[in-house]
């Protein structure tokens, strides 16, 4: 499934058509589970003619507003396999391809082979409540270092790994992201999160926040972190910890695959 980083890179794809009207609007395959919450014909009817005039991601949502108010909103969730992709005014959609805003010079395009990705749309000034509900940022000032600790006396019998991976309390943040904190943060993915003393968990906060920053910052379509960040080193059999040149260990941490480095994140 999408996590953080590759969710606003798709944002930054179809960033490209801000700006520009919509042409026209392309639903197919509208029995498909991705229309569920909406009815493709009301996208239609409220998206043609309309506006592209800023788009959001937060956590693995995208919304992307239309309209010269912004009254428009259309929430997309990707998914295991959505994407959002620009390809030309008059190609041809694919099978998986669901959902088409065609613009004077791009076509804009969700497609989801796998069709577990969900569209939702509202119109009004304010944000509909299935964006307002989400969580906060992990960015921004709501989420706190205290946030966290009293997360984690809440969850305390729950191992970190796991704790990472739920999405009210850490949008965004999907596999190889958890194993990026924990690895920075210098603690085993089975430590229990109640374990945790304040340093740690200070410890934790801050190293959330900048592998959520850096790794949005650096994702590009090639996928590729620095040499020194242990996502380099995670999906090699034998890998080499970037930082004191131990063998990684894999396994299955809480129903998830879960690398690590036994020497520099030791067991409590």
């Amino acid at each position: 499934m999408p996590e953080l980083p590759e969710v606003e890179l798709y944002r930054r794809v179809w960033s490209e058509g801000e700006g520009e009207k919509v042409l026209a609007v392309v639903a197919r395959n509208e029995n498909s589970r991705v229309f569920r919450a909406i009815d493709p014909q009301v996208l239609q009817r409220e998206l043609k003619g309309r506006r592209f005039v800023n788009s959001e991601a937060r956590g693995k949502q995208l919304l992307f507003r239309f309209g010269e108010r912004g009254d428009r909103w259309l929430g997309i969730h990707l998914g295991m396999s959505g994407e959002l992709r620009v390809e030309p005014t008059k190609f041809t959609p694919g099978k998986h391809d669901h959902l088409i805003f065609r613009q004077r010079v791009r076509s804009l395009v969700f497609g989801d082979q796998r069709r577990f990705g969900k569209l939702q749309f509202a119109v009004g000034p304010e944000p509909p409540a299935w964006w307002a509900k989400l969580p906060p940022d992990l960015l921004s000032a709501e989420f706190t270092s205290e946030r966290l600790a009293a997360f984690c006396r809440r969850r305390q019998r729950m191992a970190l790994k796991p704790l990472l991976l739920m999405q009210e309390q850490f949008p965004g943040i999907g596999n190889w992201m958890a194993d990026e904190i924990l690895w920075r943060a210098r603690l085993a993915p089975q430590t229990l999160a109640g374990a945790l003393d304040r340093a740690e968990i200070r410890r934790l906060y801050r190293e959330i926040r900048f592998v959520v920053r850096e790794s949005v910052k650096l994702i590009d379509a090639n996928w590729e972190y620095p040499k020194s960040w242990l996502f380099s080193h995670r999906w090699r059999d034998g890998g080499i910890c970037p930082r004191c040149g131990s063998r990684l260990t894999r396994a299955i941490v809480g129903g998830r695959r879960t690398c690590w480095c036994p020497v520099d994140q030791p067991s409590k």
